[in-house]
């Protein structure tokens, strides 16, 4: 009965039962493009959509207009009720028009945004929504500068709520209305206070009532207060006692259950969080006083198929590579996921860094705009990233910018306005940046990962030493992580490099061997709070060659994991052991010496070629190299350790030794 108790509770606060409903709006919409003039030829399409993957667009990556009509009924009943339009993602700017009239514009596309649209609609008729929508680079909204296809369209979902004249407001920053803010969190206590937004007439009287309830739904908090509609948030105090705290071991969740009543209506909405304490220190990244090894990896947002419309299957599957992988966090580079994949970290226990779109990807961009405009629009992309996602204990820091650097107006100034908004906004949370460059600019966020490359296209890899060590005798009071990765697409082996334009040349061999350095100078560096993968999927990116950035563990299909991935499995995932042979789909190779790597989690592993047993030797952690042989023709190569087993065949041609391309730049060249 303990269960239940809450949800008696909160309903004798109201005189009726809750007056909020929800409509989802994802059906019926017909879409065409601005330059099509007309809607004669419109095509029906269901939300989420982008025109990216529009019959019409013909394969091309479009950067244009897109109009979305759509009839609304809206019933004569509802004369009463206030009506609001919310949708979860608009890429880039959106206007929503009612009826021919204008009822917002939102300008930013990671985040969610509502609409009121009470005083446009006609009730009992049909009622005409007309969003319109661009994709196109402005110099007034963020991100100017990206490598990161920006997938034009009403890519996430979208709903009509209807509630009663008094409620809880979906107006504020793209919210639920409800903002919860721990102060303290220990064994012994958990306080702070929940935030609620209400949409109603000034001066009016109305019961506002929050309940906690723990994650077995025993009733564990419960106010009530009698409250004057003002136009401000109303802050309610909340004390928990002996807290199941939230941390990745073990994810505990609450749900908040807020109730605003007038009269005979009411209006309940309910979020869930967890109580936890998070600080950024030079012993690293605490979780309840903890020190937490952060694996992470980078995470964009599309696949081959769906391009940007992601849904929950597609989350869950990416999600479950990261478990397999072992990785404890991730990041959302450029701008938030939708909110399905912060649930879903709540649950599993995965650490979240969401990023703000303030980047630079190629030189040649200019990524800052001195101007008013741009400067309003970072602040407030910055509020209602914050705003939206304040609720999620997974969410950990709030990245404030990537790769900018230090040339034309000076950017600081900017950086630290948006680094006090975030901490007056939550103050309960680190700013964290990915940073390329040297200089003041790295000081301003309370953590910085350092985007390191040494060693890639040109130098040694063992450069990053040197870098390191550098790092650590100058700047070591800097709550510093690494983020590292390079290009590797699984079909450009050394053997079909003969019939490809070696500018465009992504070896996977190359991607591989980046790896393997940088993994065994800097994995467990106890210089790092954190190592940070770039990337874990390939994603479309429309200005690279191929026409994506292939610098992913993982292909944009997600159909093939790359040798890197097995490398950080091997190293991070001590619940799933791992073998695996290396380069095994160079199947045709062109030197009769060869040599084999091995990944292996389950110690040293017994290697066998064409039947002869080779020996390895353990060249860093979970990475073994065989000595060379010599082979010619078919040949199958067979390992294992333990109980596990891995095995291909290749095929050795001897190729004269002028005709002979390199099989892949020595580790000395990368």
């Amino acid at each position: 009965m303990k269960r239940y108790l809450l949800l008696l509770l909160l309903a004798a606060a109201a005189v009726s039962a809750p007056a909020r409903e929800i409509y989802p709006l994802n059906e019926g919409w017909r879409f065409f493009f601005k330059s099509e003039n007309s809607s004669d030829g419109a095509r029906y399409v269901t939300l989420p959509h982008s025109w990216n993957t529009d019959p019409l667009a013909e394969g091309s990556f479009l950067r244009t207009t897109g109009n979305y009509q759509k009839d609304l009924y809206i019933p004569e009943e509802w004369a009463s009720k206030r009506l609001f339009v919310r949708f979860y993602g608009v890429q880039s700017v959106a206007d929503l028009f009612v009826n021919g009239r204008h009822a917002g514009e939102h300008r930013g596309g990671g985040t969610a945004f509502a609409f009121e649209i009470t005083d446009k609609v006609r009730f009992g008729a049909d009622n005409a929504l007309v969003v319109i929508v661009s994709n196109a680079e402005r110099n007034d909204v963020l991100p100017t500068s990206t490598d990161q296809n920006l997938y034009g369209g009403i890519y996430r979902e979208a709903e009509l709520i209807v509630t009663d004249a008094t409620a809880i407001s979906p107006l504020y920053l793209g919210t639920d209305g409800v903002l919860v803010r721990t102060a303290r969190a220990d064994e012994a206590q958990a306080e702070g206070s929940v935030e609620v937004h209400l949409a109603a007439r000034e001066g009016t009287s109305c019961m506002l009532t929050v309940g906690i309830s723990a994650p077995d739904g025993r009733l564990v908090s419960l106010r009530k207060q009698r409250i004057h509609a003002d136009g401000r948030p109303v802050t309610v105090p909340f004390s928990v006692e002996r807290p199941a705290l939230w941390s990745p071991a073990r994810p505990a969740l609450y749900t908040v259950t807020a109730v605003v009543a007038n009269g005979g209506c009411a209006d309940t909405v309910r979020v869930r969080t967890g109580f936890r304490t998070l600080e950024a220190t030079d012993r690293g990244l605490l979780v309840n006083g903890e020190r937490q090894a952060v694996r992470g990896v980078v995470l964009h947002h599309d696949n081959a198929l769906a391009g940007g419309t992601l849904r929950a299957e597609d989350y869950d599957r990416d999600l479950r590579l990261v478990e397999e992988l072992g990785a404890t966090a991730l990041r959302s580079s450029l701008m938030p996921h939708a909110p399905y994949l912060y649930d879903r970290c709540d649950e599993l226990g995965v650490l979240v860094w969401v990023d703000i779109p303030f980047h630079r990807a190629f030189m040649g961009d200019v990524a800052y705009f001195a101007t008013e405009a741009f400067e309003q629009n970072g602040l407030e992309q910055l509020r209602e990233v914050i705003a939206q996602n304040i609720n999620h204990p997974s969410v950990a820091m709030w990245g404030l910018f990537s790769h900018l650097w230090g040339r034309g107006d000076d950017v600081i100034p900017y950086l630290k306005r948006l680094g006090f908004a975030a901490r007056e906004m939550d103050p309960s949370r680190p700013t964290v940046a990915c940073s390329d460059q040297d200089g003041p600019i790295n000081f301003v966020p309370d953590l910085i990962v350092w985007h390191q490359r040494v060693g890639w296209r040109k130098g040694k890899t063992d450069d990053v030493v040197v870098w390191r060590d550098l790092l650590q005798k100058n700047w070591s009071y800097l709550r510093s992580a690494i983020c590292y990765g390079g290009e590797g697409m699984i079909g450009h082996t050394s053997y079909a490099a003969r019939s490809m334009p070696q500018t465009n040349w992504q070896p996977e061999q190359a991607q591989t061997r980046f790896h393997e350095e940088y993994a065994r100078h800097l994995q467990g560096d106890s210089l790092f709070w954190g190592t940070w993968i770039a990337n874990l999927f390939d994603y479309g990116s429309a200005r690279r060659p191929y026409g994506q950035n292939s610098e992913g563990l993982v292909t944009l299909d997600r159909r093939d994991r790359k040798d890197a991935f097995y490398l950080y499995r091997a190293l991070w995932n001590r619940r799933r052991p791992t073998l695996h042979l290396v380069d095994r789909r160079s199947v045709l190779r062109d030197r009769e010496e060869q040599s084999f790597h091995v990944y292996s989690s389950e110690g040293e592993p017994l290697l066998t070629v064409g039947g002869d047993t080779v020996r390895m030797t353990e060249y860093a952690a979970c990475q073994y190299r065989s000595d060379t042989v010599s082979l010619k023709g078919a040949v199958e190569v067979k390992v294992r350790a333990g109980a596990l087993r891995d095995s291909m065949r290749i095929m050795v041609k001897s190729v004269a030794k002028s005709k002979r391309q390199p099989v892949l730049r020595r580790t000395a060249d990368l």
